[in-house]
Formats: C-alpha cells, sequence, structure tokens
C-alpha cells in the first residue's frame, strides 16, 4: 500500500527538568539536530519536520537545514504539537510522533511502526523485552498485548502481576508513535480520560474511548538512552563523543 507518512518531532524550550534541553550540546550539534538526523535515516518517510513553540528552537532547526514550524506556545502535549505541525499539510496519510529526546534513535523503529500503518490500523507503536531488573521504574512503563498484537493496557506498574510462574516476557513500551491522519484528529480532540489522567500516559485515551493501538516488538537492538535530566545527556555524550 502506497502512503505518504511523515515525521514529526515536537520540541519545546520549557520543562521543569532540563529547560532548553534540545538545543543541549552534544558533539558540537544541538542535541535537536542528532534525532533529526537519524529520522531522516528512515527508508519510509516522506519528510520530517521539527515543531516547536521557541524561536531559538526553530532558527537552530532552519540554520541546520532542516523543515521547522511554529506552533502555539499553551498546547498540553506533544501529539498535539504534532496535529498542529500537520494541520494545513495536504496529501499527507499517515504521521509518526518522534521523541525529541533520543539522540540515538534508530531509524528502523520509525519505519517499524510505519510498516505497521500500511496495514489498516489507526494508531501503531512498539515495545521491548526489558532486559534489565527495572521492572519497578515508574518512567519505564509496561504494556500487556493481545494474541492479535493489540494493546490491552499500559501501566507504570509491573503487568503483568506474578501470581504464578511467569510464562510471559514483561514487555516496555519504546515512546514512538504513528497515527492515520484522521484519527489523529480526532484524538486530540477527544477530553482527557481517567485513566490517562491517574497513569499520566496519553495513549491511554485511546484504550479508553475504545480504540485499537497496534503493537509489534520491535527488531532493532539498540538501546536507546531518552534525555530527561543533565545525567541523562552526560550518559549520551559519552557514547556519541567517546
Amino acid at each position: 500500500m502506497s502512503m505518504k507518512i511523515i515525521g514529526v518531532i515536537p520540541a519545546r524550550w520549557s520543562s521543569s527538568r532540563f529547560p532548553g534541553k534540545p538545543l543541549a550540546n552534544i558533539a558540537n550539534r544541538p542535541m535537536i539536530q542528532h534525532v533529526y538526523e537519524r529520522a531522516k535515516l528512515s527508508k519510509i518517510l516522506t519528510d520530517v519536520i521539527i515543531a516547536t513553540d521557541d524561536e531559538r528552537i526553530y532558527d537552530a532547526a532552519v540554520k541546520f537545514g532542516a523543515e521547522a514550524v511554529m506552533t502555539p506556545s499553551d498546547l498540553p502535549n506533544g501529539t498535539t504539537r504534532v496535529e498542529s505541525a500537520v494541520r494545513d499539510k495536504n496529501n499527507i496519510d499517515a504521521v509518526i510522533n518522534i521523541q525529541g529526546d533520543e539522540p540515538l534513535l534508530d531509524p528502523l523503529m520509525i519505519d517499524e511502526v510505519a510498516e505497521l500503518l500500511k496495514s489498516d490500523e489507526d494508531c501503531a507503536t512498539l515495545c521491548r523485552e526489558f532486559d534489565d531488573e527495572n521492572y519497578n521504574d515508574p518512567n519505564a512503563v509496561k504494556v500487556v498485548i493481545s494474541q492479535n498484537n493489540h494493546a490491552i493496557y499500559f501501566s507504570r506498574s509491573i503487568i503483568p502481576f506474578e501470581r504464578n510462574k511467569r510464562i510471559l516476557p514483561v514487555y516496555q513500551h519504546i515512546g514512538i508513535y504513528g497515527y492515520k491522519i484522521d484519527f489523529l484528529k480526532k484524538y486530540i480532540a477527544w477530553p482527557e480520560t481517567p485513566l490517562s489522567i491517574t497513569e499520566s500516559l496519553e495513549q491511554l485515551k485511546i484504550l479508553e474511548h475504545d480504540y485499537k493501538i497496534k503493537i509489534a516488538v520491535t527488531k532493532s537492538k539498540s538501546r536507546s538512552i531518552g534525555v530527561d535530566t543533565p545525567e541523562d545527556l552526560e550518559a549520551v555524550r559519552k557514547i556519541l563523543e567517546g
């Protein structure tokens, strides 16, 4: 199925833990440039756009050759920023929301999500098996999957609970999302839902409205580090500058 799928990287300046994070210097380039360049290695995306509410990020993106768009500063999350960035674009079938704080992102993951969208799916994402013992970390989101490879539930708690001997792997959600355009517009129009508020996981809003999220176990062996703190930044620097 031939589809026009674009990637959007939402990037904002304000952050309670790390203000100005998208322009943090890594190997003489801003972090957002690393993310953009890795996204451009996708074999399926038609284009990649940086969506920001800050002129400093916009100017930096244009300087290194990216297409950038300014979005309103009062948008509540990255998904609404993605929708705002593509609202006036024509002939787009689907969009992939690429996290702006993943400078080690494997472009294979983008293509895996894109392939899911080429089937008859409105929304798609990825997961992987945990390979360490940080199950109890609430920042490591867990997901359980149906027999037909749809997400049953996402949680910051350990799921499934091991009442009997474990016969299933514990899957960690990877925060890259793909949406058909019509579904994305519908999704952002919905109000917040009780589970999404309780767990602070916006993808639960989809499940609470009885829609499905297709999910695949990534084939990527890369272990990306999401940059949430200055300590994470130093870990990424050691990898990219080492």
